[in-house]
């Protein structure tokens, strides 16, 4: 009875993978998934997170509800240690943070690993620019250098504030930066106040999906952009990269930039069961190819470029091998 024994082998052979992925449905069947933001709510991360956790669940096995909540507070340094020291290890758990948590223990003081985190992936890599309100005298890049004028910022491990950073202390910028503002919301009402003249590390994707009646209206000027490339929608903005005076200020802008690759990054705390990890993953590789995800997205004029957990993983392994002395000199340039 060969076909009989045949079958048992397949059978035999298909029970680790069943026996696996059981106890994964078996756990999320009925539970909620909490999905933190690290960002005020109606900013550019907090669209992207909303998004995500209506289309996430169904992917996941068993089929869990994920509930978006926020958890501002410091350029979402704050959440990132939470998830990093506190937040339960189970899977229950998942997170989106600035993609500068990345590198921010390279640059600041962050007591956390960035390569022992869970990641999930990232919905796009980024482009971010540094834009001012349309009543500011700082309308061009040489306006940057020639004139004073105000940031605001989030914290010190913001986007907001390094790269704000950066161009004061590579470019002398005049610039004065005001931070501890929230979110990004509350950096753009401010600019609408005239609190502040403008702010850097604006992904360019956000201002896009929401801030159309803006560009339109011709109410920001797009003064530079920041990333390893530049955006196609941006070919007349200089880039950092462009304006850089030496080989040695172009290797520690492309270091500083790489963050901009995870744009939109998802994780889960680290430690949490290997078969629960690996699901979450998957279920965040088929959301980006999911038909009804991807629409939803069309019609708010959001960017999927996904970015996979693996590819994550190698570029935090081989971020974390430069050269102590670039990384110094890269820390200097973006700090206060």
């Amino acid at each position: 009875m060969p076909w009989k024994a045949a079958a048992v082998v397949v059978a035999a052979l298909m029970l680790p993978a069943q026996a696996r992925a059981q106890p994964v449905a078996d756990f999320y069947r009925g539970k909620q998934v909490q999905m933190l933001i690290g960002y005020s709510a109606g900013a550019g991360y907090d669209l992207y997170a909303r998004v995500l956790a209506r289309h996430l669940g169904k992917h996941i096995p068993g089929n869990p509800t994920v509930v978006p909540q926020n958890m501002p507070g410091a350029g979402s340094l704050k959440l990132a240690n939470f998830l990093y020291s506190q937040a339960p290890k189970d899977g229950s758990v998942v997170g989106m943070v600035s993609r500068g948590m990345a590198t921010e223990p390279l640059f600041g003081d962050a007591k956390f690993d960035p390569t022992k985190f869970a990641w999930l992936g990232s919905i796009t890599s980024e482009v971010s620019v540094c834009a001012t309100w349309h009543t500011s005298p700082v309308k061009s890049w040489a306006d940057i250098t020639a004139k004073d004028f105000t940031l605001g910022g989030m914290g010190s491990a913001s986007e907001t504030d390094t790269f704000a950073s950066l161009i004061r202390n590579m470019f002398g910028a005049k610039l004065r930066l005001v931070t501890g503002y929230p979110g990004g919301n509350d950096v753009n009402l401010a600019m609408e106040r005239g609190e502040v003249d403008g702010r850097c590390g604006w992904s360019w994707s956000s201002i896009k999906s929401q801030k159309t009646a803006w560009l339109k209206e011709k109410k920001i000027n797009i003064v530079v952009q920041m990333g390893m490339s530049k955006h196609p929608d941006l070919p007349n903005v200089p880039s950092l990269i462009e304006l850089a005076k030496t080989d040695e200020q172009r290797q520690m802008l492309r270091l500083i930039f790489t963050q901009l690759i995870l744009g939109r990054p998802f994780m889960a705390p680290p430690g949490i069961p290997e078969d629960r990890k690996m699901a979450l993953r998957r279920a965040f590789d088929d959301t980006m190819k999911d038909p009804e995800f991807l629409e939803e997205a069309a019609k708010i004029d959001l960017e999927i470029s996904p970015v996979g957990a693996q590819a994550i993983d190698e570029l935090l392994a081989e971020l974390y091998k430069t050269p102590k002395s670039v990384v110094e000199k890269a820390a200097a340039a973006i700090s206060k």
